[in-house]
């Protein structure tokens, strides 16, 4: 008795697990601000039927030509991140936000050690030799998660049909927080789903890089040295 209902169990699983698969369908989030235009570094994040897995995740936010990259990052909890700096100077990144508060002093390459993000929140990155330098790690709980691209697009495959509830973040919105992307139901046919975020990303938004002159020119040859 114990055999065959341990194979009846192996067998319902596997029907399920077939099933499941087969209604698995793909999402194209479309995030556009304010004035209606597409809007990129947006995450969204949806709640809703059961994810995979979250085990043995990583991450990596690289610094790149003196800026952060991605300029936004978004993890599940519990991901291990590393912070590769492909410069040929140093780097000393920092964060002060409640979700995550670390120093990693004047560095090259990549530190041995990933860190753990492990609470849910918004982590703003600085660089304490560049303080243009900014970038963004968004930690959620949410199973399913992405930030758009330069398009304003962002596309989740492997979803199962469901209801579903989105949070949107970008980080122009007020006071950095994220904001309800209302709930929509994904067919199993897939879906294509239009979200509006009330911010306008202007240049003047995004610290820019130092003019040269004699007070930058200390800053880098700190780093170098």
């Amino acid at each position: 008795m114990t055999k065959v209902f341990s194979s009846s169990v192996v067998l319902a699983g596997l029907l399920l697990w077939t099933a499941a698969s087969a209604s698995a369908a793909a999402l194209t989030a479309q995030v556009f601000d304010k004035q209606g235009k597409p809007l990129a570094d947006a995450v969204v994040t949806l709640n809703g039927p059961a994810g995979p897995a979250a085990s043995g995740l990583k991450a990596s936010m690289d610094q790149h030509d003196q800026e952060f990259s991605p300029h936004v990052l978004a993890v599940h909890t519990g991901t291990q991140v590393k912070f590769p700096n492909s410069d040929n100077i140093r780097h000393q990144v920092y964060s002060f936000s409640p979700a995550k508060r670390f120093e990693l002093r004047l560095y090259e390459g990549t530190p041995s050690e990933p860190l753990l993000f492990d609470k849910a929140g918004v982590v703003v990155l600085g660089c304490n030799i560049h303080d243009w330098m900014v970038g963004y790690i968004y930690v959620t709980d949410d199973p399913w998660f992405g930030v758009t691209d330069s398009n304003g697009t962002l596309k989740l495959d492997q979803m199962p049909a469901g209801h579903y509830t989105a949070t949107l973040w970008h980080p122009q919105t007020e006071d950095m927080q994220p904001v309800s992307g209302g709930e929509f139901d994904m067919p199993a046919a897939g879906l294509t789903q239009r979200f509006n975020l009330d911010v306008e990303v202007k240049a003047s938004d995004k610290p820019s890089k130092p003019a040269p002159g004699a007070f930058g020119d200390a800053f880098h040859k700190a780093a170098h040295e």
